[in-house]
């Protein structure tokens, strides 16, 4: 890692996806992303079952029988692995895993391994905790409340205010995330805008979701929220390939950047307590007298009930949100 400074995207991109970077490296990240963060993927079977119920209405809605699953930061495969394993008989799926890094071995020979989204596919692109990691510049306004790029040297994670933001970063900061106070940041997620447009408009027909922690432009953290990860436990981000560098989404803006690209697709953003439930998933206890029924299937269900409890908890992953653009279907009622 060269120990020059440089803006929090370029340094971030080296530090996440360059060639000895977290994300590539086999030596810095041997368990890949779950060794180091708990995602809904990790938590619980339940999320790739109401995955897979998802996909399974998307493709009765498109009358078809084959449909693709598009995973778009799949880690090492954990969610297409689980999301084949709860689907019904006689939908046939192909699953395509997109990721940087190396297909791990005794994959499912099913899934396609790819470095992009496959471009003109009919089904279901899943999209968890991937637009956090794409990198992003950080803005700070200065003592006169003009934001400035954050620079960052890579060996410690000093950080500096470099030049004022001018051009479409501005724009995007004026529209999005305003900064007017001196010391207030910002994460300008113009990359990610992008990044989400691409997948959605790699999509035929069938939906697009965008799983991740977010904020909207009337209540964004008047800080930011850069941060690291490293075995489990939240760290400062220095950008040395030695730990996930993430920042939370502002997956208002990617919802728009769908719309001015151009791409006939609903939006509807929401909270991922609800989204599950729709799919299934809820915390209700089971009935006690299941226990005198059935004493085992007591047991089974109380364990699905902690475990969607965690995938829906208020101040845990129930807060994510879910963006759920649906393509060539008509839009969810309200």
């Amino acid at each position: 890692m060269t120990d020059e400074w440089r803006g929090w995207r370029e340094a971030a991109q080296a530090a996440l996806y360059g060639d000895e970077g977290f994300y590539r490296s086999p030596v810095r990240s041997p368990e890949g992303p779950a060794g180091h963060f708990r995602t809904s993927v990790h938590a619980s079977p339940l999320f790739a079952t109401a995955v897979a119920r998802l996909l399974t209405g998307i493709a009765r809605e498109l009358d078809t029988g084959t449909v693709a699953l598009v995973d778009v930061g799949a880690g090492r495969g954990e969610l297409l692995t689980g999301v084949l394993a709860a689907l019904p008989e006689g939908l046939e799926v192909t699953p395509y895993a997109v990721e940087v890094a190396a297909r791990p071995p005794g994959l499912d020979p099913r899934i396609e391994w790819c470095a992009e989204p496959p471009a003109g596919v009919t089904g279901l692109l899943f999209a968890n905790e991937w637009l956090d990691n794409v990198p992003v510049e950080v803005a700070e306004a200065d003592a006169e409340g003009v934001p400035r790029y954050v620079q960052v040297r890579a060996s410690d994670g000093a950080e500096r205010l470099g030049s004022a933001v001018t051009g479409a970063d501005a724009a995007w900061l004026e529209r999005w995330w305003p900064l007017s106070a001196p010391g207030e940041r910002a994460e300008i997620g113009r990359p990610r805008d992008a990044a989400w447009a691409g997948a959605v408009g790699s999509l035929t027909a069938g939906a697009a979701v965008a799983v991740d922690y977010t904020h909207v432009r009337d209540g964004r953290p008047p800080f930011g929220t850069l941060t690291g990860f490293r075995g489990g436990r939240e760290v400062r981000p220095v950008p040395d390939g030695s730990c996930d560098l993430t920042a939370h989404v502002a997956l208002d803006a990617c919802a728009a950047a769908v719309a001015e690209a151009g791409i006939d697709a609903s939006a509807e953003l929401t909270g991922q307590r609800a989204a599950l439930r729709r799919l299934g998933v809820g915390g209700d206890r089971p009935p006690l007298s299941l226990a005198t029924t059935d004493p085992a299937g007591y047991v089974r269900a109380l364990a699905a009930t902690g475990e969607a409890a965690e995938l829906t908890a208020r101040g845990g992953l129930g807060d994510f949100g879910w963006l759920l653009h649906r393509v060539g279907l008509p839009a969810l009622p309200p």
